[in-house]
């Protein structure tokens, strides 16, 4: 089929693409429930067993367990992995004070836009290739994992299995700004900075006493040389704690702090610059835990070629893809980390994701499942 043609196609089944959304929207699906993780598991795994898929369950561990369908091809050439995540970072119980709706144009709810619309988008087009009769081009695997939102500690292990073994990425994120194309993240890092120092009584003997809450002061100015904004690197202390009550000097502070890069090398000179640190205060310690879990997408030839593959074939249908980077990380970070080419960001127009006002534009639903069959029928490995 040729572009019109999808395109047509998706147009004469938004309905059941919206019919599809409000299901997944409607089973609320916390990162960390699993009993409600478990629900929508078992229906996004019915469906895509109903639509041909061979179906398999990795466990999740704590958390939800990953779906992943294995389609055949027409050819026996290695496969395009397509990516999803069916968790959300809303709350059991959300969907009393924001429920599914749709109104002018924009069907609303917890989750509906990072990234139910974009699960809703790979079930329309495998449901496509089976009502026209003819498998894919090439073998497609869909997996749909459960964590993401937290940073994908169970999933990330098949999720490169699976990848080193495929021909390409292509990931369900909900598109930039205008439709475009995401072929580069950020790396993402969470680290805790923990101070320990010595407790006294303020008016009684302060000079016994380690302030620890004014060793975290220091250290995060500190924090501030290691941020680099023209290579892309931020730091961000967004949580601090620390002391007990005010004629206390405080034994005990923290911190947390989000980290964000551009690039592999940033990613190691941030790694080794938190390891370095050294308190400032004598007779204070310092504790330095977690890391990068997410390492940087960068813009490879390959992905560059798979992108202008991908421009080509939006032309089709009248899209003009235009591409970006984003500071947010994805499960592409880890596909595009292995050499795999990725395209991230190929799911729906919208906005508010992790907010209240968060939607999805329903017209871009018949577009983007026209883009999305066609990279899949018509992509080529770079």
């Amino acid at each position: 089929m040729n572009g019109p043609e999808w395109l047509t196609h998706f147009r004469s089944r938004q309905d059941a693409l919206a019919a599809d959304l409000e299901a997944m929207v409607n089973h609320e699906s916390p990162s960390r429930d699993r009993e409600a993780l478990a629900k929508l598991c078992v229906w996004v795994s019915q469906r895509l067993s109903q639509l041909g898929a061979t179906v398999e369950i990795y466990p999740g561990g704590t958390g939800g367990d990953h779906v992943l369908g294995r389609f055949g091809g027409r050819s026996a050439g290695p496969p395009a992995l397509v990516l999803g995540h069916y968790d959300t970072v809303w709350p059991l119980g959300t969907l009393e004070s924001m429920p599914f709706q749709v109104a002018e144009g924009r069907a609303c709810g917890p989750g509906v836009h990072d990234m139910k619309a974009g699960l809703a988008l790979i079930l329309a087009v495998m449901a496509a290739f089976r009502e026209f009769g003819h498998a894919p081009a090439r073998p497609v695997w869909v997996l749909i994992t459960s964590d993401e939102e937290i940073g994908s500690p169970g999933s990330r292990p098949v999720i490169e299995s699976l990848a080193s073994q495929c021909a390409m990425a292509l990931v369900l994120e909900p598109a930039l700004a205008g439709g475009g194309l995401k072929t580069a993240r950020k790396g993402v890092g969470r680290f805790r900075l923990e101070i320990t120092g010595r407790a006294a009584h303020a008016g009684v003997e302060p000079g016994a006493g380690r302030s620890a809450v004014v060793e975290l002061a220091r250290q995060i100015v500190a924090l501030g040389e290691i941020e680099d904004r023209s290579s892309g690197t931020t730091l961000n202390v967004g949580v601090v704690a620390g002391g007990t009550t005010t004629n206390v000097i405080p034994a005990h502070a923290w911190a947390e702090i989000d980290a964000r890069v551009a690039t592999t090398s940033e990613l190691e000179r941030v790694t080794r610059a938190f390891d370095a640190l050294r308190p400032v205060t004598s007779d204070v310690a310092i504790a330095v835990s977690g890391g990068f879990n997410r390492p940087p997408m960068e813009r490879t030839p390959a992905i560059a070629a798979l992108f202008e593959q991908a421009r080509i074939l939006g032309r089709e249908i009248g899209l003009e893809l235009a591409e970006g980077a984003t500071g947010g990380g994805s499960d592409g970070n880890f596909t595009a980390a292995l050499g795999v080419p990725t395209l991230d960001g190929l799911g729906a127009l919208g906005g508010g994701a992790h907010a209240t006002d968060e939607h999805v534009v329903l017209s871009s639903l018949p577009e983007r499942a026209a883009l999305l069959a066609l990279l899949i029928e018509g992509l080529k490995c770079p």
